[in-house]
């Protein structure tokens, strides 16, 4: 992809995915998610009805009477998206790749919180750390990290959850949102999973195809693991072959959703045979929805 190229496709996911904020996300950005934090605003006397557990036994002591903390809450977000730029990442049968449909979810993402002026970071990875821009304001920020990401050069081919986010918690101190784009096409990352979401609000973002899930009736096939370049033919011909494919791909996608659901981690799954807009649309209003019991 040339410079000019690049520059056309980040001008055209930069209207398209604006477009998309001001109709679909617009004013309800900041309710999406949780545990934005509070930031400390001073003190002031203890009136009766205050949490105790607010008072400043500091203050308190040296004025003579209970004083108790002021806090505003923290408007400001820093967004970090993590998206996977492995080889399986470059696969898709459909009219786009997994990698793609990251780009454009990571467009939708990143104006969402450039429009919202808040900071957004990039971190890449495969088998390991490609690249990290770290959060920042403003359009300019933004289309940066858009040009990162679509002309992403990775070194590595496999894929490394755990590695990536091990070097997150290192580089991002500050509570963050983050969102993990991935096909997952990993394991042994649940107990980072965990670790993680006790410091930042983690969402992961599945991104499938349908050829990973069924397999055709044509015959012989001539294929190659993307992340490794093992080659091999497999017999899709064969009913029982699909049969064990097919269910090789449904115990990946349940072994996600689990590891997910005991991490406590929210997981939108999308595909690259499927418009994703609205099925964003739909996770974003009903995470809304239930931060919003969950605060009342």
């Amino acid at each position: 992809m040339t410079p000019r190229e690049v520059i056309r496709r980040v001008r055209r996911l930069e209207i398209r995915t604006r477009r998309l904020v001001d109709q679909s996300l617009a004013g309800s950005y900041h309710s999406i998610f949780r545990g934005r934090g509070m930031e400390f605003a001073g003190v002031r006397e203890y009136i009766e009805g205050d949490d105790v557990r607010t008072i400043d036994w500091n203050v308190s002591a040296r004025m003579g009477h209970p004083f108790v903390k002021k806090f505003t809450e923290e408007r400001e977000l820093t967004v970090v998206l993590m998206i996977d730029v492995s080889g399986s990442a470059r696969f898709g049968t459909s009219p786009s790749t997994k990698m793609q449909m990251s780009a454009e979810i990571a467009a939708l993402l990143a104006f969402s919180a450039i429009r919202n002026n808040d900071q957004v970071g990039l971190l890449m990875f495969s088998d390991q750390v490609e690249g990290f821009l770290r959060p920042r304001k403003g359009r300019e920020h933004g289309l940066r990290v858009l040009r990162e990401v679509l002309t992403a050069a990775p070194r590595g081919r496999g894929t490394d959850i755990a590695g990536a986010l091990e070097y997150l918690r290192r580089v991002v101190t500050k509570r963050a949102v983050v969102f993990l784009i991935s096909d997952f096409q990993d394991r042994d990352f649940e107990r980072t999973l965990r670790v993680v979401v006790q410091k930042h609000d983690l969402v992961a973002i599945a991104i499938h195809d349908e050829r990973e899930a069924t397999l055709p009736d044509v015959g012989l096939v001539a294929v190659e693991d993307p992340e490794t370049g093992a080659r091999g033919v497999l017999d899709a011909g064969s009913r029982a072959v699909r049969r064990a494919y097919e269910e090789f791909g449904r115990h990946r996608r349940e072994g996600l959703q689990t590891s997910a659901r005991r991490a406590g981690v929210d997981l939108l799954e999308l595909s690259t045979g499927e418009p994703y807009e609205m099925p964003m649309v739909r996770f974003f209003r009903e995470r809304a929805r239930r931060v919003a019991r969950a605060g009342g």
